[in-house]
Formats: structure tokens, sequence, C-alpha cells
């Protein structure tokens, strides 16, 4: 008995190899695309609206195959699925290195953005949910925070070998270090549920050691009530989860532009690197921190804490961005409050519907995610491209803010109604 209590359960290597594979993809391709704005547009001529528009065609594909993305993990075994993905995911931003024209990113963007659908955005959510019962705020955080550790790593390495070895080059060592790392480690790690590795969920086997020592006849568990999904969707809970997802992620769509808009003001491609290693330890920091605090305080007060602390970098980049201290410091703080993203996200969304039907009511609440990306990074580059600035960006960042505090309190006013109604099974 004593030798099974010292054991480090399974779960938590899972949580290893899922930091592992979200790390390196979101640290070393998805933020580090903004990297290469600049450098791509200058060489190749094309406009920063027009190259930037590949991050809508991307939240467009994610908007069409998210629904299909749940059902497909929930068929086919999970380390198939994820080592398609991040094939498709890391191999199409490698194939980047090859374009010469716009469009080559508008095709290639596709196969990419399915890949991450499923290795960044439903994986590590739906399998937590499954593995840990116990806990969960602090997965969540961990997984989050693995992408500001691997960035604080990769980001400025990408922006020296874009600087040094060129970009071209630099796409093809960032997808192939992904593919090279990320595929074993599924094949080893990851498993879909306990299940299968015949045990019970983190934090459950507690429940039910008590349960036998206190010589309970049955024992329950009610980590899987909640609100079921074809409610949920009907009710102005969710579409104030909806938009809470659009509005942080247009706000942390601003990373993207993070390298143009240090450029602008005149800094090097050196610099920006750092300024995104800020921005990674940022959000390494802060998705542990919102892990924490969430199991501490709840998510509906650690989202809002959240959304109030980003108004702070924004004041500081509208006021002395030339200033290259606070502006690695502002960059920083933004990573921390971006955080809130992929820590809260999950959380708000367990936390306000319950685990039921939890992968549904997820995957359908993340469309405002994808809508974000549609709207928010192709209006960034435009902005900046007819005038010159990313002031009239900033202010709108900071109105999504306070909006996002006002649909916080909404979503937990529309949760209690639902409960009140019986709807909370």
């Amino acid at each position: 008995m004593s030798t099974n209590k010292k054991k480090i359960h399974y779960a938590w290597w899972l949580l290893l190899g899922l930091s592992i594979m979200v790390g390196l993809a979101k640290g070393g391709i998805m933020t580090a695309g903004g990297l290469f704005l600049t450098p791509v547009t200058q060489d190749l001529g094309i406009g920063m609206g027009s190259l930037s528009l590949y991050f809508s065609i991307s939240s467009i594909v994610t908007m069409i195959f998210l629904p299909f993305a749940g059902k497909i993990i929930a068929k086919y075994d999970i380390r198939t699925v994820l080592v398609t993905a991040v094939i498709l995911q890391a191999g199409s931003f490698a194939m980047f290195g090859l374009m010469n024209s716009v469009w080559g990113w508008y095709l290639f963007c596709i196969p990419m953005s399915i890949g991450s659908i499923f290795v960044t955005q439903i994986a590590g959510p739906v399998l937590i949910n499954n593995w840990f019962k116990k806990h969960n705020g602090l997965a969540i955080g961990i997984m989050v925070a693995s992408g500001g550790i691997f960035g604080a790593i990769l980001q400025p390495m990408a922006g020296n070998l874009i600087s040094s070895e060129g970009w071209r080059m630099t796409y093809f060592i960032l997808g192939g270090i992904v593919i090279a790392i990320v595929v074993p480690i599924v094949l080893l790690i990851i498993r879909m549920s306990p299940q299968q590795k015949g045990i019970q969920p983190l934090g459950l086997e507690v429940e039910i050691n008590k349960a036998e020592e206190t010589s309970s006849v049955k024992v329950e568990s009610n980590t899987n009530t909640g609100i079921s999904a074809t409610i949920a969707k009907k009710s102005g809970a969710f579409y104030s989860l909806l938009l809470f997802f659009f509005f942080i992620t247009s706000v942390g769509s601003f990373g993207q532009h993070v390298a143009p808009f240090a450029m602008g003001l005149g800094y090097d491609v050196k610099f920006a690197g750092g300024a995104m290693g800020f921005w990674s330890v940022g959000v390494m920091i802060g998705a542990l921190a919102f892990g924490i605090l969430s199991d501490k305080i709840g998510a509906k007060n650690t989202a809002i804490f959240a959304m109030l602390l980003g108004l702070v970098p924004v004041a500081i980049l509208l006021t002395v961005p030339d200033n290259s201290t606070m502006f690695s410091l502002a960059i920083g703080i933004y990573g921390f409050v971006v955080a809130s993203l992929g820590t809260l996200g999950p959380l708000l969304t367990s936390a306000i519907f319950g685990n039921k039907e939890y992968g549904q009511i997820y995957a359908s609440a993340v469309i405002g995610l994808a809508v974000a990306g549609i709207v928010a990074l192709p209006a960034y580059g435009y902005v900046f491209q007819l005038t010159g600035s990313y002031t009239l960006v900033l202010y709108a960042i900071a109105f999504m803010l306070v909006i996002n505090v006002v649909l916080i309190f909404m979503a937990f006013i529309g949760k209690n109604k639902l409960v009140k109604a019986g709807h909370w099974k």
C-alpha cells in the first residue's frame, strides 16, 4: 500500500508529454510566425496585410474543422491522430521556407491549421480533463506554461537564426525540430484515458480508497456532472463564453505583430526576438499563476484579475514604447495576461458548464478563437499598413479587455439561471 502511494501517478507523465508537445508546437511554430512577417515582406515585396491574411485563412480552416476534431479524437487512436497532426502542422510550417509567393502561405496554412487544432487546442484540455480529477487547474497551467518555457528559448533562437541563416532556413529548422522531438513523445507517452493503463484518474483513486476505508457500500463520483451540450449551446452563458474567447484571442493575436511593431519603432529583428522571449517568459509564469490561482480563488475571479492586469502593458506601449526596457517589460506582462486564454479558457468552460459534455461544449466555444483570428490578425496588419502605427490597435485591445470583464459576469449569471432551471445534472 505504501509503495503505491509513493509511486508517481501516470497522469503526471502524460502531462510531461503534453507539455513538451504543446510547448514546441506553440513556442516553436505558432508564436514564432510573427518573427517572419517583416523579413518575408521585405524580401519578397509583399504587403504586411496581404501576408498576415494567411492567419485569417488559418482561422477559417480552424472554425470549419473544429466541430469534426472532437469526433475524430473520440473515434480514432489518439496517438495516430496526434502524429498525423504534428506532421501536418510542423511539415507545412517548414514548407513556407520554399515559397516565393504569398499564395504559398495561403495554401500551406490549411494543413498547418488542421494539425494545429489537435496539437495545440483540443488534445491538451480533453486529455487533462480525462486524467486529472484533482489539480486540474495546476495541470492546465503547467501545460500552457510549457509554451512559454519553450518559447523563451525558441523565440530568441529564431530571431538570431533569421538574422544569421535567413528566414527560409529558419522555417526548415523549426519545423524539423518539432517533428523530430514530438512524434516519439506522442508514441511513447500519450494515452487517451487512464483505463488504457488500467488505473483511475488522478484524484479519483483517493476518493475510492477513502470510501473503502470507511466501509462505504457505494462509491459515486460527481466528476461527470454538468449541463448537456444541447442545453449549453442555447444559453446566454455559452454566448458570453464564446465572445470571451473571441476577444481574449483578439488580444492575444497581437503577439504575431509584436515583431513588426518593434521593428516599426526602429528596433532590429534580434531585439524583436528577445522581446518575444520576454513574452514567452510571461506566458510561462502567467500560465502557472493562473492555474494555481484558479484552484485557490476560482476561475471567475482569476479571469477578472487577468483582464484588468492587461490594461497595464497596453498603457506602457501607448506611452513609452521607445524605451527598450519598458517595451520588453510590457511585452512580458502582456504574455503573462495572454496565458489566461490557454489556462482559463478550459477552466471557465468546466466552471460554467461542468464536465458532463465538456469536450463538445469546449470545442464549440473555441470557435470564437477561430473567428478572432479571421478578423483580428489581418485587421492589425492592415491598420499598420495604412497608418504606419499600431496605436489604434492598442486602444482597441484596451476596449476588448474591459468588455471581457463584463462577459465573465454575464457568463456566470447565465450559469446560475441554468442551475436554477434544473439543467445541472
